[in-house]
C-alpha cells in the first residue's frame, strides 16, 4: 500500500475539502482520502500505484493548485505498534 501527501493551495473551508476528496476520488481508485484546510495537505492511501500526474490534474482541474506532491509506502500504525 502506498501513501501519497499532496500540500494544496486555496482550500478555505469543509467543502473545498469535499471538492478535493472527490475530484480526487473519481480520477483515481483510491482505498482512502482525506483533506484538511487547516493545514493545506491532503492524504491519500491506494492499494495499487497512482500515476501522479493524473493525480495533480485531477485536483488542478477544480481550481486549486498543488505545490508539492509526495509518495511512500504506507506504514499502518496501530495501538501497539510501538512494541515491534
Amino acid at each position: 500500500m502506498t501513501q501519497i501527501d499532496l500540500t494544496i493551495d486555496g482550500m478555505a473551508c469543509a467543502m473545498c475539502e469535499s471538492h478535493i476528496c472527490d475530484a480526487i476520488r473519481r480520477a483515481v481508485s483510491v482505498k482512502k482520502v482525506t483533506a484538511s484546510h487547516r493545514t493545506g495537505q491532503a492524504a491519500v492511501l491506494a492499494e495499487q500505484p497512482i500515476d501522479l500526474t493524473n493525480l495533480r490534474e485531477a485536483v488542478e482541474a477544480t481550481g486549486y493548485r498543488v505545490t508539492a506532491i509526495s509518495s511512500r509506502p504506507y506504514e499502518k500504525k496501530g495501538l501497539f505498534s510501538h512494541f515491534f
